[in-house]
């Protein structure tokens, strides 16, 4: 028994370690795998959370590494600019003699073929394999086709980068494709917001704490927003940009998925389908998202990006309401906007609670007159993680005037994070071990498209937006009369 009487909950356990696995990672010299995946899978060693035997198969243009030991180099530089650990060269020689590169197209794959079947002779040939599609959109249908053609689904798991299509039929089309070579259950479409821990500290913060859950609900909530502004333009990426804009690129892809968590009913447990089936039933519950609740816009100067389409329509920002009808939603407004080259980058969801019945105090107004914002429980999603509630205190004196007051919890002063996992390293090492858990399914994704389905075909025209502000004016109105929590308050994301 505890000092409380009650049972303590389960041990604290170590992290599983995956079986030996063969990894192929297609995009192996793109900017995803030199930023992100190849630094994580570094990290993972370093963490001691990597197979006790595994090796890494890079592909890609034959001309970006001609070679295993020009991809060594690649991939040492990349460690070096982008990792979160040090290379010393005791780690740097483990991990570079498990990396191989082979150069394959899904016309040609025969050298792929080859480094894959030495990789597995010098493991064990019934090894288990990874394969990571960071190769864009328009190539996961041929490079399917090959791998099921060249048999490399066998003993296999495919993880499969976003946008995972681009409306209900490309996405229902791509889920046949992949069926036609994997089982649901080899297949892990990522979705590296759920990989972040302060996401999934959104769980625990609520159904680990009786403070909170009995409040999670349409009696005391007013509103919910999740909001994604990005100081960063397209950088170079009009090819990519001009054929997803930023609506299918992150609300569909993104935004949507945390929203199911935000939302979900308390699963029975915490596994891939508990989890999973308790954010279904929340997109199942999403209605249709009407252009009359939405806000597209364009920073000022897109259109004289290198590679934008003259005229060009596409949003770089997105604002829309989305509505869940179903009993502990019903009539809670949640609001979600995204955008690039806006005043800050951040990473936030804010639950804003209603008003008391009776408000029996005086109240100190801003500087500006205007009146303070409600209570509000704010998670700052960007690592390692914030959490913080803003509510109303007697301020000192005769008078029983309230003002401003917060409590604030930081992820990196309160636990140890050496080491911690970033999303991608997270999903990496989930994927090894074959936990869907934060990753989502077939039928989520193309619920998602059918949702969007008449914002899509009806898109409202972008409105423009000067680079450095939070987007069109028309954006607050769309959340009247409550207001963005962001730009207030201007507080640090760590």
């Amino acid at each position: 028994m505890t000092r409380s009487g009650l049972l303590a909950g389960p041990p604290v356990v170590p992290p599983a370690l995956p079986d030996d696995h063969v990894m192929i990672l297609f995009g192996a010299t793109g900017d995803l795998a030199r930023r992100k995946l190849l630094p994580g899978l570094f990290h993972l060693v370093v963490a001691g959370m990597m197979p006790g035997r595994y090796r890494i198969v890079g592909s890609g243009r034959p001309e970006d590494a001609p070679d295993t030991e020009a991809f060594r180099a690649h991939v040492r530089r990349a460690l070096e600019q982008f990792g979160r650990r040090e290379v010393r060269d005791d780690t740097w020689k483990t991990f570079a003699e498990r990396l191989s590169f082979a150069p394959a197209t899904a016309d040609d794959p025969q050298a792929l073929l080859a480094a894959v079947a030495e990789a597995e002779a010098d493991l064990d040939p019934a090894v288990r394999r990874l394969v990571y599609l960071a190769v864009p959109p328009q190539a996961f249908a041929p490079m399917i086709d090959m791998l099921s053609a060249s048999n490399l689904t066998e003993r296999a798991r495919v993880v499969i980068e976003k946008p995972f299509g681009s409306d209900l039929a490309s996405a229902q089309a791509l889920n046949r494709t992949l069926h036609k070579g994997f089982d649901e259950d080899q297949i892990f479409r990522i979705d590296h917001f759920l990989g972040k821990e302060a996401v999934q500290n959104i769980l625990a913060f609520r159904f680990a704490n009786g403070l909170f859950e009995p409040v999670w609900n349409r009696r005391h909530v007013a509103y919910v927003q999740l909001d994604v502004p990005e100081r960063l333009t397209i950088e170079g990426r009009a090819g990519f940009f001009e054929q997803t804009g930023t609506f299918r690129d992150m609300v569909v892809t993104h935004l949507l998925h945390v929203l199911g968590f935000i939302a979900m009913e308390p699963p029975s447990r915490l596994d891939a389908k508990s989890l999973r089936d308790a954010t279904g039933k929340v997109f199942d519950a999403i209605k249709p998202i009407e252009p009359d609740r939405a806000v597209f816009g364009q920073y000022d100067g897109y259109r004289r990006e290198l590679g934008v389409a003259i005229g060009s329509t596409v949003e770089t920002f997105a604002a829309v309401e989305v509505e869940v009808d179903n009993p502990r939603w019903s009539g809670v407004p949640f609001y979600l906007r995204t955008g690039k080259a806006m005043a800050a980058s951040r990473h936030t969801v804010t639950l804003g609670f209603k008003e008391p019945a009776r408000d029996l105090f005086a109240r100190l107004p801003h500087d500006d007159g205007v009146a303070h914002r409600p209570n509000e429980l704010t998670f700052e999603l960007s690592d390692p993680g914030v959490i913080w509630v803003d509510f109303l205190a007697k301020m000192p004196g005769p008078t029983t005037t309230v003002g401003p007051a917060s409590l604030t919890f930081r992820y990196g002063e309160s636990f140890d994070v050496t080491n911690d996992l970033e999303a991608y390293e997270r999903l990496l090492h989930d994927a090894m071990l074959g936990d869907h858990t934060l990753y989502t399914r077939a039928d989520g994704i193309e619920r998602l498209w059918e949702v969007s389905a008449p914002l899509l075909e009806r898109a409202p025209l972008p409105l423009p937006y000067p680079q450095g502000s939070w987007g069109p004016s028309a954006t607050e109105q769309l959340v009247a009369p409550y207001s963005w929590h962001l730009p207030y308050p201007d507080r640090p994301n760590g």
